[in-house]
């Protein structure tokens, strides 16, 4: 990571500069992933480097309108759908959720942040951390809210994917190219062509329907061609990711301002309880 983008890095901060630094009206970034099977062709942690690099990029992005700082990705996640592969490391449910309901407790008892930005590079994440936010605001009385820039990114880039876009596609490669090109092997794809355009149906309703949740699994034949859930990663470009990465950037805007007039209204609050006249 260069020194540019290092600088709203939380651990890079001594101790007595988090007090002048941090305050009420700051937001606490903290980036999650997985360590998990990308393909023969994206390394295990694709998921925590896309998630941290955006959340500096984003910090740096909005720097002359919002006070971003950005933890220490958290590298593990719960990835049971990847569970079949070598490498990929799933936490415990209840485990995964009370480590991010701890970090985040102590993030905001040691700086006093006003809010929190979970920035998720891993689908499988999502679910838990829906309710994980609902249990910070009432628990702790901060503005809270996870992003995913991946899914950011799609809604507002057309891919050209075959397929829909799950896992370690067209999205995913394209991403790490404009983040880590050193680390994307496409060298090691198979030479035959894929994906099967009949997986479309069975991505629809395994993965994709919000009227039903299965467990499905990244080593279904029906899903998925060497772990990969998605269009062709070969049809990726550093181009394509870099428009990726721009669109899910500008998207980021309104939540950004969103959690700026949410922590406002609480600090605004906070502070007329603090002043008003005792009986």
């Amino acid at each position: 990571m260069t020194t540019a983008s290092n600088r709203r890095a939380f651990a890079a901060l001594t101790a007595p500069s988090v007090a002048a630094e941090l305050g009420e009206r700051s937001v606490l970034c903290l980036p999650l992933g997985s360590i998990e099977q990308h393909g023969p062709h994206l390394p295990l942690d694709t998921d925590t480097v896309i998630a941290e690099r955006f959340a500096h990029r984003l910090a740096a992005h909005s720097a002359g309108r919002h006070d971003l700082w950005v933890g220490p990705a958290i590298p593990y996640g719960l990835s049971p759908e990847h569970a079949g592969a070598p490498g990929t490391i799933t936490l415990d449910l209840h485990l995964y959720a009370t480590l991010i309901t701890t970090l985040v407790a102590e993030y905001i008892r040691s700086t006093g942040v006003g809010s929190v930005l979970l920035v998720n590079g891993h689908g499988g994440n999502r679910g838990v951390l829906e309710a994980v936010v609902h249990q910070l605001r009432h628990s702790h009385g901060v503005t809270t809210c996870v992003l995913h820039p991946a899914s950011l990114a799609a809604s507002r880039v057309p891919i050209g994917s075959e397929l829909p876009e799950v896992h370690a596609g067209v999205l995913e490669t394209a991403l790490m190219l404009a983040l880590e090109p050193d680390r994307v092997r496409l060298d090691l794809l198979p030479s035959e062509a894929f994906p099967d355009p009949g997986r479309r149906r069975s991505i629809g309703h395994l993965v994709l329907d919000r009227g039903a949740t299965w467990p499905w699994s990244s080593d279904d034949p029906e899903l998925a061609a060497d772990g990969v859930i998605g269009g062709d990663p070969r049809n990726a470009t550093p181009e394509l990711g870099h428009r990726l990465l721009a669109a899910a950037l500008d998207a980021s805007t309104h939540v950004l301002d969103r959690i700026h007039r949410a922590t406002s209204r609480g600090t605004s609050q906070s502070l007329r309880r603090h002043h008003a006249p005792h009986a």
